[in-house]
C-alpha cells in the first residue's frame, strides 16, 4: 500500500450520533479510568491533595511569571540548538511550519499525538497544499482514516470498539476483518513502519519545556513519538505558552500524577526528554529541531478572571468523572476540547467568536466532581463553568447550539408550575402509548444528529407527594 487511506472530513464537523454503543463504550471506560486514578493516588501517595496542591501552586508560579520563564526557555532551547518561532494565532503557526518544511522540501510527515495541532486543524492545512501528514498514535490514526474527530483528550477513540475499528482497518485496505487487538496493532506497525522510514520531518507536541534545561518533554504510550523523531531530519515541536514548567525538578510532581490521572497507570511507557537535534556521534536522531510558540488567545486569557484554566496539563480525568460526558460523548462538545476543560477552555481560545461556543458552560450539571479532587492542577473548574454562564449572559451570547432547537418555549414552560406540572401529566401518557417525536419539528434539528432517548419519569411528584403524605 502506497499512501494512507483517505483522510476524511476539515475538522468543523463536530456533531455525531451518540448511539447505545458509542455510550456505553464512552461510560464504562471513563469510569473504569475514573476508579483506577483515585485508588491509585491513595496507594502511592500518604496525602494526594497536597501534591495536587503543589502540581497547581507551580503551575500558578509559572503563569504569574510566563514574562520571566518564556525567555528563559527561547534562551535554553537555542542554547541546545534548537530555533525558536512564535505564533501569534494559528493561521501564523500554520503558515511557520508550512514554511520550514516547505524551505526544505519536506513532503512526507509523521505526527506524534498533539491536540494544539488539532486546535489550529494543522493536518487539514498541509493536506491542502499536497503534504501528506499521518498521525502515528493508533487511536489517533484511526479517527484520521476514518475522518472522525477525537473524542477525548487522551483517549482519542474511547467512543470505538475493537469490531468497529475492525470494520474501519477492512473498509480502508488495511487487512480483512479481523477483531483481535493484537491483530490490529500488528497491521498498524506494518502500515506505520514504512511511513516512519520515509518521512522527511516529524511534528510533534510537548507535554512539558522546562524553561531551566530547554527540555521538551514527551509522554507516550506507543513509542511513536520515539519513531517520529528517529529516521527523519527535521523535528518541529508545536507548543502552547502555557505548557512551560520552571526546572527539571518540577517535572517529577508533574509526572506522577499526569499519567495516574489520565489512564489510571503508575508510569507511562515512554517519556522521553528531548533537549534539541542529534548531537555529534549520535546515529539517529532529527539534524533540525524547531519550536513553535503558539498563543493563539491564551495571552488573553491569562490577563482575564478565567486564568486558572491554563494550568490544564491536559490529562483527561475531569473528562473522565464528568456525568455529561459520559453521557454524551465529546463529539457534542463541537470542539477539540472536550468535556468540562472543553466547555472553559473552548469558549475562551474562540476569541471574538465567543458567541458560537458559549452554550457549552450550559452543558454542565454543577455537580462539582471536577472541581473536587479530580484535577491534578486544582483548577476550580465549577466556578469557572458559572463565570462563564454569567459572561454569556451579560454579554447576550447565543446560547443554542448549531442542531439544537430554540428553549424559549421551553423557558416558559419550566418557569410556570401549572403548566409544568400538566406538560409532565400528558409525558406520563408516553410510557404507554409510545409516540416518535424525532421527525418532529424543532425537534427534528436535533434528533439529525443525534439519538432521542426513550421517555422515562413524568412519576417523580407523584411519588413524592405519597411520600410526604406518609
Amino acid at each position: 500500500m502506497n499512501k494512507v487511506p483517505c483522510f476524511g472530513q476539515p475538522v468543523d464537523k463536530f456533531v455525531a450520533t451518540v448511539s447505545d454503543e458509542v455510550y456505553h463504550s464512552v461510560h464504562s471506560a471513563s469510569a473504569i479510568k475514573s476508579d483506577k486514578r483515585r485508588e491509585l493516588l491513595a496507594r502511592d501517595f500518604p496525602d494526594p491533595r497536597r501534591l495536587r496542591e503543589i502540581a497547581g501552586q507551580i503551575k500558578r508560579h509559572t503563569l504569574d511569571s510566563l514574562d520571566k520563564y518564556l525567555p528563559l526557555a527561547v534562551a535554553s532551547l537555542e542554547r541546545n540548538g534548537a530555533k525558536v518561532h512564535f505564533a501569534a494565532d494559528g493561521d501564523e503557526a500554520r503558515r511557520v511550519i508550512h514554511q520550514i518544511l516547505q524551505e526544505r522540501g519536506a513532503r512526507k510527515i509523521v505526527k506524534s499525538k498533539s491536540m494544539v495541532t488539532e486546535e489550529i486543524h494543522l493536518n487539514d492545512y498541509l493536506a491542502e497544499r499536497g503534504i501528506e501528514a499521518i498521525e502515528t498514535d493508533l487511536g489517533e490514526f484511526i479517527v484520521q482514516i476514518d475522518g472522525d474527530q477525537p473524542s477525548h483528550i487522551v483517549t482519542p477513540i474511547v467512543h470505538k470498539n475493537r469490531r468497529q475499528i475492525a470494520e474501519s482497518f477492512e473498509r480502508h485496505g488495511l487487512g480483512a476483518y479481523n477483531d483481535d487487538p493484537e491483530t490490529i496493532t500488528r497491521r498498524a506497525r506494518k502500515f506505520m513502519r514504512d511511513k516512519y522510514l520515509a518521512a522527511d520531518a516529524g511534528i510533534t507536541g510537548a507535554n512539558f519545556v522546562v524553561a531551566e534545561t530547554g527540555r521538551l518533554v514527551l509522554v507516550t504510550n506507543e513509542g511513536n513519538s520515539r519513531f517520529s523523531l528517529a529516521a527523519p531530519r527535521l523535528h518541529i515541536a508545536l507548543v502552547g505558552i502555557e505548557k512551560i514548567v520552571p526546572a527539571d525538578r518540577d517535572l517529577a510532581v508533574f509526572l506522577n500524577l499526569l499519567v495516574r490521572s489520565a489512564t489510571g497507570q503508575q508510569f507511562t511507557a515512554y517519556t522521553e526528554f528531548i533537549t534539541g537535534p542529534r548531537a555529534d556521534g549520535q546515529r539517529s536522531g532529527p539534524s533540525e529541531t524547531h519550536v513553535v510558540f503558539l498563543d493563539n488567545g491564551r495571552s488573553e486569557i491569562l490577563a482575564t478572571e478565567y486564568r486558572d484554566i491554563l494550568r490544564c496539563i491536559r490529562c483527561g480525568a475531569c473528562l473522565n468523572i464528568c456525568p455529561v460526558y459520559r453521557q454524551a460523548s465529546g463529539h457534542a462538545y463541537r470542539s477539540v476540547y472536550p468535556g468540562p476543560i472543553g466547555a472553559v477552555l473552548s469558549p475562551l481560545l474562540a476569541g471574538g467568536d465567543f458567541a458560537r461556543l458559549a452554550d457549552l458552560p450550559k452543558a454542565c450539571s454543577v455537580c462539582g466532581a471536577c472541581g473536587g479532587d479530580a484535577c491534578p492542577v486544582c483548577i476550580p473548574l465549577s466556578d469557572l463553568l458559572l463565570r462563564l454562564r454569567d459572561k454569556a449572559k451579560r454579554e447576550h451570547a447565543s446560547l443554542s447550539a448549531r442542531g439544537v432547537p430554540p428553549m424559549g418555549g421551553f423557558a416558559e414552560l419550566a418557569a410556570r408550575p401549572v403548566l409544568w406540572r400538566g406538560a409532565l401529566s400528558a409525558g406520563r401518557a408516553l410510557n404507554y402509548f409510545p409516540l416518535d417525536l424525532a421527525p418532529v419539528p424543532p425537534l427534528s434539528r436535533w434528533t439529525a444528529a443525534r439519538t432521542l432517548p426513550e421517555f422515562r419519569g413524568g412519576e417523580f411528584r407523584r411519588w413524592w407527594k405519597k411520600r410526604h403524605h406518609e
